[in-house]
């Protein structure tokens, strides 16, 4: 990749619900416009848009990396606090490879099913047991990082971050540095600095950005107050800085010039995530059999198990029933369909 360029990693499209206001078709254009190698999809808690957005890429030439920036729960995502503000913090994951997009689906799919309070949310456990091929950002302000440094406990700050690092690996976990203007941003920097040389990681430059255009604001802001249930005229409501846009490389680069490592970062994980999805075919579950018994008879022990409880002495003793089952039994081995 162009040692010139540069590589979004935290970017929200359309399928950031009411808060991402990016079409896949005009994110590319505009990567594609300036000479992007890669670009990152990271929605709100979900992979919605992750097929959409890699055969577009794809179309673009442009490499997808699919991720998603995940809700994280102080504790156990089964815990169920009363203040949405304590019910999760912002973590950036990316797919470096198959094994990781797989965990990326898992995580997602165990926020959604399990952990879901006022957010679909993981915790450091599932986590852990999910890490493989995946690499982690510290996130925006409403990590966990970040939250520990506006708070004063720059202590709990580092800890915070060893322990992503020890569930991802140090070559895994990136802290993440955003520079909007805000004053809350410029309080965590130094810190964040300091923490990334104390437990020996990287750092990478990011823009959060949840809008095409700079002009685009104003429209994303209508967009926020929808999804917020506010007027635009509240004064007392939450809204974005005009920031947090596709900037290019050169506006990147000029932003973090004092950071060239993060900027290179950006370069050398866009370099490693590679993720090859096949289209136009079938791809079923796999459900081993105990030990000793293949599938089919594995199967045909489970059939034969509910047919006796479902159709009593008639099991045993008609021998139409005990065809079709056969029969059925039959079809799903020649198919293929046993898994």
């Amino acid at each position: 990749m162009a040692r010139d360029s540069f590589v979004h990693l935290h970017l929200h499209t359309e399928y950031s619900l009411l808060d991402g206001a990016i079409r896949m078709k005009e994110l590319m254009k505009k990567a594609v416009e300036f000479k992007m190698p890669a670009v990152a999809i990271t929605d709100h808690g979900n992979l919605f848009g992750a097929i959409e957005f890699y055969q577009e890429a794809q179309r673009a030439g442009v490499k997808p990396i699919i991720g998603c920036e995940a809700y994280i729960a102080p504790g156990s995502n089964k815990d169920r606090p009363a203040s949405r503000r304590d019910s999760a913090y912002h973590f950036t994951l990316l797919a470096e490879n198959e094994t990781g997009y797989r965990n990326l689906v898992k995580l997602v799919t165990a926020a959604h099913l399990e952990g879901f309070h006022y957010a679909p949310r993981i915790d450091k456990e599932l986590l852990a047991t999910h890490s493989e091929g995946l690499i982690g950002l510290s996130g925006c302000l409403a990590g966990e990082i970040n939250s520990a440094i506006q708070a004063n406990n720059v202590e709990k700050a580092k800890q915070s971050a060893a322990d992503y690092r020890d569930i991802l690996g140090a070559e895994n976990f990136f802290i993440e540095l955003h520079d909007h203007g805000m004053e809350e941003q410029r309080k965590c920097m130094t810190a964040l600095l300091q923490i990334a040389r104390d437990i020996g990681v990287g750092l990478v430059a990011a823009n959060d950005v949840h809008f095409l255009r700079r002009s685009d604001h104003q429209a994303h802001d209508v967009m926020l107050c929808i999804g917020t249930g506010k007027m635009v005229q509240d004064e007392n409501r939450m809204r974005y800085v005009s920031e947090l846009y596709f900037k290019s490389p050169a506006e990147m680069r000029e932003l973090f010039r004092d950071f060239p490592e993060a900027i290179a970062n950006t370069l050398e994980i866009g370099e490693r995530c590679h993720l090859d999805l096949e289209f136009g075919c079938s791809k079923y579950p796999e459900y081993p059999a105990p030990p000793g018994k293949t599938r089919e008879e594995y199967l045909r022990e489970l059939c034969y198990d509910g047919f006796r409880r479902r159709y009593g002495e008639r099991a045993s003793n008609d021998p139409e029933l005990i065809r079709q089952l056969d029969y059925e039994l039959g079809v799903f081995e020649k198919t293929g369909f046993v898994s």
